[in-house]
């Protein structure tokens, strides 16, 4: 059996970083999560905790004395950018599953002649 390691937030943050680099070579989840050395569970753990750090904490909230000027817009930034990847995503996806699907049509016309 293998022993539990404990990661430091900073080799999270490097993890993590070279799972979005993975991730945009097309490389799945369980590949990513191997070629980290985490477990899938793990690794999705991680990336919902980045996400939840990311989410803006609403005006009303926010203590002028706890939080930089700042945080709030830039936050707002990140889900917006998040956001935008999500629907860039959706669309990459799409076109694939449509070009696959004229492939296919184009094979079946090539039998027919």
């Amino acid at each position: 059996m293998a022993t539990r390691q404990r990661h430091t937030a900073a080799q999270i943050a490097t993890k993590l970083a070279m799972a979005d680099e993975m991730a945009a070579q097309g490389r799945l989840h369980g590949d990513i999560a191997k070629s980290l050395g985490v477990s899938l569970m793990t690794y999705h753990r991680w990336r919902k905790a980045r996400s939840e750090v990311a989410r803006p904490i609403p005006r009303s909230t926010i203590n002028a004395e706890l939080a930089a000027p700042g945080d709030y817009e830039q936050a707002s930034q990140i889900r917006d950018l998040q956001h935008e990847n999500s629907r860039l995503r959706r669309l990459v996806a799409d076109l694939l599953l449509e070009k696959v699907k004229l492939e296919d049509d184009l094979r079946g016309n090539a039998f027919n002649h």
